[in-house]
């Protein structure tokens, strides 16, 4: 990193040069310590062969630091105009390792822009960050790892636990899918402008296979009926939708006064499984 911060302009510097102003439609809060966004790039593991996909670059904070790197390629998409200007010097000195792609994160077909094997790291803008996510995770042909950042609870709702504050649909769908593993916070002081909120890194590795042998959309499904009335007991919420309620849920071992927050995610599996059509 101490190379390319040698030669380059400092991001405040690029800031003011370019006059970029934070868009809070496009969710933008630009990070300035590149002490941190080094840390991003080393929870991502070793990116050595690795083509990474950066999604919202910024004033090029984690653009360096990726650069810096040993990661193969580096693609940044990006959709601000002015953004992208602030990263010619940047693609100038790295031609043949970074390409700037204006676009729409969400829109994009990942597979024609990179190349497998494919890492996500990223500062991603709060407003999409968990739909993005939940796009990344079921191209396990694609990306070995994804290593975001993210609000604080957004993350935390990942990763919970059953009866817990924060378990919830993100928690189940996530860990079905993926392994989750919560880095490090990230404090409001380190961005322009600072937000409101805290935030963490993760890194989330998709399974080759769901944890458990399960149709996903009958259990996004599922999650959906329960967590709709999640302070309901699961025999209120489930009596006028499923016959023989009692058994069914006496054969799943399920407690018809557990609240949906009290279930496990093999629950979540077995009850979509067996009450969900296809």
């Amino acid at each position: 990193m101490d190379k390319i911060s040698n030669i380059l302009p400092s991001i405040s510097e690029i800031i003011k040069r370019y006059r970029l102003t934070p868009n809070k439609k496009l969710g933008q809060n630009f990070i300035l310590d590149t002490d941190i966004t080094d840390r991003i790039v080393l929870s991502a593991g070793n990116l050595k062969g690795i083509n990474v996909l950066e999604i919202g670059s910024g004033a090029g904070t984690l653009t360096r630091s990726l650069l810096a790197s040993n990661a193969e390629k580096i693609v940044a998409v990006e959709m601000d105009v002015n953004c992208i200007k602030a990263l010619e010097t940047l693609i100038a000195a790295n031609v043949e390792r970074l390409k700037v792609v204006q676009g729409d994160a969400l829109k994009i077909k990942e597979e024609e822009v990179i190349d497998y094997p494919a890492k996500v790291i990223a500062n991603l803008p709060y407003n999409i960050g968990t739909e993005l996510v939940l796009k990344w995770i079921t191209k396990t042909n694609l990306f070995e790892s994804i290593t975001v950042m993210l609000q604080k609870e957004v993350v935390e709702r990942m990763s919970a636990m059953p009866s817990t504050t924060h378990y919830g649909r993100l928690s189940i769908i996530c860990q079905l899918l993926c392994e989750v593993e919560k880095k490090f916070d990230v404090e409001a002081h380190h961005f322009y402008p600072p937000p409101k909120v805290t935030s963490s890194i993760v890194t989330i590795t998709p399974r080759k296979e769901p944890l458990y042998n399960a149709n996903i959309s009958k259990v996004e499904k599922m999650t959906q009926i329960l967590f709709g009335q999640r302070r309901k007991m699961v025999r209120s919420i489930l009596k006028n939708k499923v016959q023989n309620l009692e058994s069914v849920l006496e054969e799943l071992n399920i407690n018809p006064l557990a609240r949906p927050e009290n279930l496990t995610l093999k629950n979540f599996c077995d009850l979509g499984d067996k009450i969900i059509p296809l």
